[in-house]
């Protein structure tokens, strides 16, 4: 299957593709990573740690088997497999949007007794070729959900839209604080 059309004309219009820092990028000290470093395309590595992913007391996911997807000027997105997430929780939204390097994605809300919390996950049933990865896994939206690794606490990437981990080892700054629209 060929790329099509709307992903490959995205691609051409990113400006920063990990090759160097940009002058305004945070320098990582030791023991963490500058997401100026991370590629474009983005890349995906697999992380041993362990990621929780709760709404209150209920955990929805936990994981030792999640892959990180690493993309230049965003904190990482945890990508959890299937088989260690509750998918009695989780009913799927009708929304979607497109990633020009993942290709269409399926949003999910989280469903418990007398709350629910819409579009809080995120998955790829089809995704594009180089990211056939990520297929089988749900990315968590850690602005609204208790999210952690290792029991670090996650904080939410800036911007509604995006859904980056920032944990203490990751500098920026990262894509969705304000005037980061040409990142």
């Amino acid at each position: 299957m060929g790329l099509p059309e709307w992903a490959r004309q995205a691609r051409s219009t990113w400006r920063y593709r990990g090759q160097e820092r940009p002058p305004f990028a945070v320098l990582p000290g030791p023991g963490q990573e500058s997401v100026w470093d991370y590629p474009r395309p983005p890349g995906i590595v697999s992380d041993g740690r362990e990621v929780i992913v709760r709404v209150g007391a209920h955990e929805i996911a936990r994981s030792r088997r999640s892959v990180r997807l690493l993309e230049t000027a965003s904190p990482p997105t945890f990508y959890v497999p299937l088989d260690d997430v509750r998918t009695e929780f989780l009913e799927m939204d009708t929304g979607t949007s497109r990633c020009e390097w993942k290709g269409e994605a399926h949003y999910w809300s989280v469903i418990l007794p007398g709350h629910r919390v819409n579009a809080a996950a995120w998955s790829y049933a089809d995704p594009l070729q180089g990211y056939e990865r990520i297929r089988g896994h749900f990315a968590f939206y850690p602005a609204v959900l208790t999210c952690s690794v290792d029991a670090i606490p996650v904080v939410a990437q800036p911007g509604r839209f995006y859904g980056g981990w920032v944990t203490p080892e990751i500098v920026g700054p990262f894509k969705g604080e304000p005037g980061s629209e040409g990142w």
